[in-house]
């Protein structure tokens, strides 16, 4: 692989929150170029989704610029948002739903738009919890994290 060709990368990701809101943990796995890496982390304060996304995020932060990114997420909020289209038809309407309503968790869905613009990204669901391995990893990661004592509060509080 020449320096021109962009890297194949797989993040499998999850979120989890001890209560929702509560304290909670996001994790990634970034598996690519022979190498793989686990990250995770947590706030305070927080909900399930927000850690989802979370974790999609820093997985992309992690990932060289130019790479093609496979994403592996028990999220349908993630899936469904790039699959059918919401994210775009968000950013058409200035961040609004079709309802008209102010999009939920819209500072971490901008972070995302911004990350996915760098890369190549598909993206799959998994169903959680049904012996996916790196799905599995990623919950165990993900729950030790919103654990963890004196989690920073969640930035949109």
């Amino acid at each position: 692989m020449d320096k021109d060709t962009p890297k194949e990368i797989t993040l499998f990701t999850d979120g989890a929150c001890l209560g929702n809101p509560g304290p909670g943990g996001w994790a990634v796995i970034i598996d690519g170029s022979g190498q793989r890496k686990e990250l995770s982390g947590g706030w305070a304060g927080t909900t399930n989704n927000r850690m989802e996304l979370k974790a999609v995020i820093e997985g992309l932060k992690a990932v060289p610029h130019s790479s093609r990114v496979h994403i592996v997420t028990d999220s349908r909020y993630i899936h469904d948002a790039l699959v059918q289209g919401w994210l775009r038809r968000w950013q058409n309407n200035g961040w609004k739903t079709a309802a008209k309503s102010a999009v939920k968790n819209q500072d971490l869905w901008k972070e995302l738009a911004e990350l996915i613009k760098k890369h190549q990204v598909s993206i799959e669901w998994t169903r959680g919890h049904q012996g996916h391995r790196e799905n599995e990893r990623c919950d165990q990661l993900a729950r030790r994290a919103a654990g963890k004592p004196r989690l920073t509060l969640d930035p949109s509080n």
